[in-house]
């Protein structure tokens, strides 16, 4: 690994995706694993006659193929789904903690992001290492990293640490991208947390709602303009503002302007405040 400088501090993180993991979870391990957690028998055997013993054929111009053994893939579109996957997964934290007790990963459907704060050159050896266990957990129960869409961010004050991370695949060494900013669930997380980018974009997401309303909506009673506002326009304001909450005083300008122009999309409503 190569570095450019140190750094009194910075925070890593590794924003990693499994390529269609909910259709390549094979069904003979996720039941090892279930079984592995002292699941009910009874239970475990209603699961195995969800996903086993299934068969799939492909129909192109009215033609179609023979029939083959579906024995991999989680059946998509309801509540077992998701949760059979996040079993299948569950082991993953306990990996890297045992790798490097400072190193955390978060979980969240197929997406992981593994985080570590940077203190000296030893810290990014461990970063490394723990992606290298993540990387070797999912070639081991066949779970294929999307190394194309695994990239790298740096959170900061003043001047990061410049590293290069990688991953290793089929004897070939994938330099990881390094981004300034990154979309987390719908939030733009920038590299000095700011989240500038992330109010920009919003506004100008609930401004072409509000072009829509006033194009389509044009006449608006009190109530017609309230039940609009809340529905289309306050929650593109207002997602997950527990977490990139403005503190700079043109942020906030720039969010209360939303609701100003939003009054005066009809006249009796110029002096409103919702």
């Amino acid at each position: 690994m190569d570095h450019c400088i140190r750094f009194r501090s910075t925070s890593r993180c590794f924003y990693t995706d499994f390529a269609k993991a909910f259709d390549t979870v094979p069904h003979r391990r996720l039941l090892s694993k279930l079984k592995s957690y002292n699941i009910n028998d009874k239970l475990l055997a209603w699961i195995q006659n969800v996903l086993c013993d299934r068969k799939e054929s492909i129909c192109v111009n009215g033609e179609f193929s023979t029939w083959s053994k579906v024995t991999s893939g989680i059946p998509q579109g309801s509540i077992l789904g998701p949760l059979l996957f996040l079993i299948y997964i569950n082991d993953i934290p306990d990996l890297c903690k045992q790798q490097d007790a400072c190193t955390r990963i978060l979980l969240y459907a197929d997406d992981a992001k593994i985080y570590r704060v940077i203190n000296q050159i030893s810290d990014q050896a461990d970063l490394q290492a723990v992606v290298n266990t993540v990387k070797t957990w999912s070639d081991e129960w066949l779970l294929r990293l999307n190394i194309d869409k695994c990239k790298t961010v740096s959170y900061y004050v003043k001047t990061p640490i410049c590293t290069q991370y990688h991953i290793t695949h089929e004897n070939n060494t994938h330099r990881l991208d390094k981004l300034d900013s990154v979309n987390d669930l719908s939030v733009i997380f920038d590299s000095n947390l700011s989240f500038r980018d992330h109010i920009s974009h919003k506004i100008n997401k609930t401004y072409s709602i509000l072009g829509t309303i006033k194009r389509n909506f044009i006449y608006m009673d009190h109530t017609s303009f309230l039940w609009l506002y809340k529905s289309m326009v306050r929650p593109r304001v207002e997602y997950a503002n527990s977490v990139w909450c403005p503190y700079q005083k043109r942020d906030i300008t720039e969010i209360e302007r939303v609701q100003k122009r939003a009054t005066k999309l009809i006249i009796s409503l110029k002096t409103c405040h919702t």
